[in-house]
Order: structure tokens, then C-alpha cells, then sequence
């Protein structure tokens, strides 16, 4: 697993065996996720989305603790996958990462307890999958305007997104700060260091 800019976050290239029956991967594997987070990954709940093309999700956390990580790739199609940090006191506050997951790469994307999360479909029918450390409690889940201008995720210029009315509502990052909602950066990693 490789690092990404935003600290907590990183992604995983597997190696993808193919033969003239199909393709084969190992898309988690305990030890090298211990090696690389430096600790385990506890499973409470599996995700599956399935999206038309331009549909963008997120951005979406939990309160810490306990948050929620996520372990996500896409089995189909393609997905332009991004990660925030939204952690006040972090040093990369407000910085974002675009990671593509696709059918073809396979690649992998892991986002520790506080950051955000949010996807868009680059192709109809992508479908996603991901692991979670916490199962979905809604009274914890909160959400960032995946348009906010002042985060500037630079989403596809050729694709229209399609937003639930959820997401379409969810404020900004700093409007989010002034209500306290954001978790901390001393919270997410204290909490984070406490995992085994």
C-alpha cells in the first residue's frame, strides 16, 4: 500500500493475474494492510453501490470516535474516488486526493477514522464495494457539499453530477466547522493510535 498526500489515507495496487479464462487478485490481505496502517482492520459492515455515470456521493464521514473507515474499490466500471481531510487542526486541512478505481487496475483505496469521502461514476453501472470498520449509525453520519468551491475538488468537467437531496443540502466545509461538526485531528489520531 502506498501512502496518499492526505495523511491516513492510502492506496493499494494488487498485481492482476490473467489468462485466457479472465483475471484473478487478491483485493485485501490482512498482513500487508497491518504492515502498511500499522494495525488491523476491523470488518462491521460491506457496502455495495451501483451508480449511473455522473452520480457523485459524498462527501461523507462519521463523528470520532469510533468514525468509520473505509476500504473501497470498484469492481465495475470506473469511479473517480476522493478523499478529504476534514480534520480541524490537521496540517493538511481542506486538501483533497483524487484516486481512480476502475475494473482494470483494481486498485484500492483506504481512508482512516475522520476523513471524508466522496466518489463519482465515471462510467454507467460502476460499482463499487467497501469495507467498514463501524456499521452505518445515522445519528453519527454527516456530510460536506461535494461542490463546495472553496475545497475545489476538481471533478470531471464532461459529466453533469447527479447528487441525492441529501448531498445536494449538506453545507460547506466551513459551514460545517462553524456548527461543530467536523471531527479533530488530535481525536482521529488518538484514536487511531489506539487501534490494534
Amino acid at each position: 500500500m502506498r501512502p496518499l498526500g492526505v495523511e491516513g489515507a492510502w492506496v493499494d495496487t494488487p498485481t492482476v493475474f490473467t489468462d485466457d479464462r479472465g483475471r484473478f487478485h487478491e483485493w485485501f490481505k490482512e498482513g500487508e494492510f497491518r504492515d502498511s496502517a500499522g494495525h488491523g482492520f476491523s470488518l462491521a459492515q460491506a457496502n455495495c453501490s451501483r451508480s449511473a455515470r455522473g452520480t457523485l456521493r459524498g462527501i461523507h464521514y462519521a463523528t470520532v470516535p469510533p468514525g468509520q473507515a473505509k476500504y473501497v474499490t470498484c469492481v465495475s466500471g470506473a469511479v473517480l474516488d476522493v478523499v478529504v481531510d476534514i480534520r480541524t487542526g490537521s496540517p493538511g486541512f481542506g486538501t483533497w486526493e483524487a484516486v481512480r478505481l476502475d475494473d482494470t487496475t483494481h486498485n484500492s483505496l483506504y481512508l482512516s477514522e475522520g476523513l471524508g469521502h466522496a466518489f463519482m461514476a465515471l462510467e454507467d453501472d460502476a460499482t463499487v464495494v467497501y469495507l467498514c470498520s463501524e456499521a452505518y449509525a445515522p445519528a453519527r453520519e454527516y456530510g460536506i457539499d461535494p461542490l463546495d468551491p472553496v475545497l475545489g475538488i476538481a471533478w470531471p468537467k464532461d459529466l453533469v453530477p447527479l447528487l441525492s437531496s441529501k448531498d445536494a443540502a449538506a453545507p460547506t466545509l466551513e459551514e460545517a466547522g462553524r456548527k461543530g461538526l467536523l471531527p479533530t485531528y488530535a481525536d482521529c489520531v488518538a484514536y487511531r493510535n489506539g487501534l490494534e
